[in-house]
């Protein structure tokens, strides 16, 4: 049971317009866009943010933002806003269900992970998610691939998943019909803590 209930419909013409501009095309908003609207000047505050990490002017691929949302909600134990990516981004990018499985319950050392980029941005997100900072030796290796605006976005990429993690978990938000859990990755002998 959510701990602050999501906007249900009839919804004001204030609301019934963010939660339009806040989904794409004509599809009915999200539980997590319905709980921000009942605070509707913070929802307008964040939407503008949310467009940016989630628009075509962030410096990262589609893909590496990806991973870099996967990783933090996975590693924030967000079902809701890792279903949510899974459901609708993982066959865009090409996540194998081996990534996917990795990026919930193992780590950038995967024999999944080919490219260095990617096992890098998951060093990241975990020096982040672990110690909030990234240390002299990664952040070396980040700056010999990424650029200064790449790596800026990389930070606050994280950091807004984690407050969206945040949000999704302590308020028990339900989860999106036919999103994908975390369990669903794993092998039938595999148990995990997260």
């Amino acid at each position: 049971m959510p701990r602050i209930a999501l906007l249900q419909p009839p919804y004001t013409d204030e609301a019934r317009t963010l939660l339009a501009r806040m989904m794409p095309g004509d599809a009915p908003p999200i539980g997590l866009f319905r709980m921000f609207a009942r605070n509707l000047p913070m929802a307008g505050a964040m939407h503008g943010w949310g467009r940016y990490e989630l628009g075509r002017r962030l410096t990262l691929s589609l893909r590496e933002r990806e991973i870099v949302i996967d990783r933090t909600c996975a590693l924030c134990g967000c079902e809701y806003e890792w279903g949510v990516h899974m459901m609708t981004f993982a066959e865009r990018v090409e996540l194998t269900r081996e990534q996917a499985a990795s990026l919930v319950h193992g780590g950038p050392a995967d024999a999944c992970w080919t490219a260095e980029r990617e096992r890098l941005l998951i060093l990241a997100v975990d020096a982040l998610h672990e110690r909030s900072d990234i240390d002299d030796a990664l952040w070396t290796r980040l700056a010999s691939v990424f650029d200064e605006l790449q790596l800026l976005d990389l930070l606050l990429l994280c950091g807004w998943y984690h407050a969206v993690s945040f949000a999704a978990r302590a308020t028990r938000l339900p989860y999106e019909p036919g999103a994908p859990r975390f369990a669903g990755l794993l092998p039938a002998t595999t148990t995990t803590d997260r």
